[in-house]
């Protein structure tokens, strides 16, 4: 029997998609200075989804006493080589503090001393407990005036017409039902995209990964489609993580300032560098100089300090408290492994995303980009991300944005849908969306510099790997779903293999290594000033135009060019 959807018209002035933690603020903002009607398409539950998911126990972003908002620009600046937007890095930083003030309120615990300040950890974070910070976010959300939530909505692509973008279509993943949501604007906050390489761990473990599994590179791959102008991909990220559970290790870094060291208990981090891809690369580099496995020193640390670590733990990755009780160690007994991880694209922590401008809107007119999304700030996190979502609503208050012609966009929405039920209705495929998601991360790791390459590439091997992601792509045509959650699954895979095209297009195109492990090509292995520039890119007709773009010091930087 052959399966139709049910369709679902709904107009909002603003649709968000992705109710993360810049979605569930960009909303908070919209209801609380406008009457907007906003529409929040989510494909999981709020409460428990995005990067906040399992919760954090610190604030990474934040302009301590002391500190200015300038000085984290400089920093951030500093820690991305120079490819970095001043503009965008400022006006995110300088609503920092003014962001965490607004969770406090809300119920996120903030440690603070016996005169009543924050704990700080380090000179930019201070420590919170965080493990309920989504649900306190996502709940005021569901209780704010003219905004409603679909959650367990999957949106595939834009609505874009003339270069402007009028809303988006979907499907709800248990009902079989499609939605066309039209709107006056749209923000993407969707997060990055994981799952692109081979992860560390394989077979049932896989998902046990530094960011979010669920987070495909939707938000990236409907932008690339609609021709959004694109930013950094090859400015990938590569967490260094304790080994196995895939725990972060700032909290032992910066909490306990463990320093790096090899299996020969030498201090290596001094002699590569402590930017973010240095402390991985030298963690690399004396792997393969054989002086591995690498760890954090906490051996000897006191009860106390050992204590907070535990907790600390609790909060954000329960595992590596987990793997301690259950090995009946603690980590003041011994130090602690650490690896890297396999490559993300993400727009928090590098400049990976979309190209915007200062009020954080795309190339195509009323859509928008916020939190990991976003290119061209990175060192943003939770904080950034909540700043960004801001931003954005703001923009879109300011410019009256409201739904007023609702027509349907040519007709791209019943051909979108006749797309899903040709999935749902197709034979019986030779593969499985996930035989070839496990041929994708395969060819990725072996030719786009992922682990088992140590995260170094050649041109050849992009060449090559560029070949065998258009045939995986070219498979893509015959897969099948027999519900609406393995429809899910399909276009999932569909938006990882556009991200990981414009991932190699992108690596190919900077011929330079700017930085090391994240972006290490042996054809070019040392830095070229020629390309202290933004490597962007458009999709035009399914193929990919690359540009240099420059780094500019503006303090209000618009689209002029497009």
């Amino acid at each position: 029997m052959s399966i139709r959807l049910k369709r679902e018209v709904m107009t909002a002035d603003v649709l968000i998609i992705g109710g993360g933690t810049a979605g569930c603020y960009a909303a908070l903002t919209l209801s609380g200075k406008s009457d907007l009607k906003v529409i929040i398409a989510e494909k999981a539950g709020i409460r428990r989804s995005g990067c906040l998911a399992a919760g954090v126990n610190a604030i990474n972003a934040y302009i301590t006493d002391g500190q200015t908002p300038k000085d984290y620009v400089d920093y951030a600046m500093k820690d991305a080589a120079g490819i970095a937007r001043e503009d965008l890095l400022l006006t995110a930083a300088s609503r920092f503090n003014e962001v965490t003030a607004d969770l406090e309120r809300l119920g996120l615990v903030i440690l603070k001393d016996g005169s009543g300040n924050y704990v700080t950890r380090g000179k930019r974070n201070i420590k919170i407990n965080g493990e309920n910070i989504k649900p306190i976010l996502a709940d005021a959300v569901l209780q704010a005036p003219n905004v409603t939530v679909l959650e367990h909505v999957n949106i595939t692509d834009l609505l874009a017409d003339n270069n402007e973008v009028k809303g988006a279509v979907g499907f709800h993943m248990e009902e079989y039902t499609a939605y066309e949501i039209r709107a006056a604007a749209v923000i993407v906050s969707t997060g990055g995209a994981a799952g692109l390489y081979k992860p560390n761990n394989p077979g049932f473990s896989r998902h046990k990964m530094w960011y979010p599994p669920f987070n495909t590179g939707a938000g990236y791959a409907m932008g690339i489609k609609a021709g959004a102008e694109m930013t950094s991909f090859e400015m990938r990220f590569i967490a260094l993580r304790c080994k196995d559970t895939i725990a972060p290790t700032g909290t032992i870094a910066q909490g306990v300032r463990a320093r790096q060291i090899n299996s020969r208990g030498e201090i290596y981090e001094d002699k590569y560098g402590i930017t973010t891809s240095e402390r991985v690369y030298g963690t690399v580099r004396e792997n393969q100089l054989g002086n591995g496995p690498c760890y954090l020193r906490t051996s000897g640390i006191d009860k106390d300090t050992e204590e907070d670590l535990l907790k600390a733990y609790l909060n954000m990755a329960p595992s590596q408290t987990l793997k301690w009780l259950q090995n009946d160690t603690t980590p003041g007994k011994e130090d602690v492994e650490i690896t890297g991880t396999e490559p993300y694209i993400v727009g928090g922590h590098t400049a990976s995303g979309y190209w915007i401008n200062t009020n954080r809107e795309t190339t195509l007119k009323g859509l928008y980009a916020a939190g990991d999304a976003a290119g061209g700030c990175p060192q943003k996190y939770v904080t950034g991300a909540l700043a960004e979502g801001k931003i954005a609503a703001l923009d879109i208050i300011e410019k009256g944005r409201r739904i007023e012609n609702s027509e349907q966009i040519t007709g791209f929405a019943d051909e979108k849908i006749r797309e899903y039920e040709s999935i749902l209705n197709g034979p019986d495929a030779v593969f499985t969306a996930e035989e070839l998601e496990e041929a994708m991360q395969k060819v990725m790791d072996e030719y786009a510099g992922g682990i088992s390459s140590d995260y170094q590439f050649n041109e050849k091997q992009l060449k090559l790997g560029e070949e065998k992601i258009k045939e995986i792509t070219e498979l893509t045509r015959y897969l099948n779903a027999s519900d609406m959650h393995e429809l899910m699954f399909v276009y999932e895979l569909k938006e990882r293999l556009i991200v990981c095209q414009s991932v190699i297009a992108h690596l190919e195109y900077r011929k330079e290594t700017r930085w090391h492990s994240f972006q290490e090509n042996l054809d070019f292995p040392r830095p070229d000033e020629a390309y202290r520039k933004f490597v962007n890119s458009t999709m035009k007709d399914g193929r990919l135009i690359l540009k240099l773009r420059d780094v500019g010091k503006e303090i209000r930087y618009e689209h002029t060019d497009i």
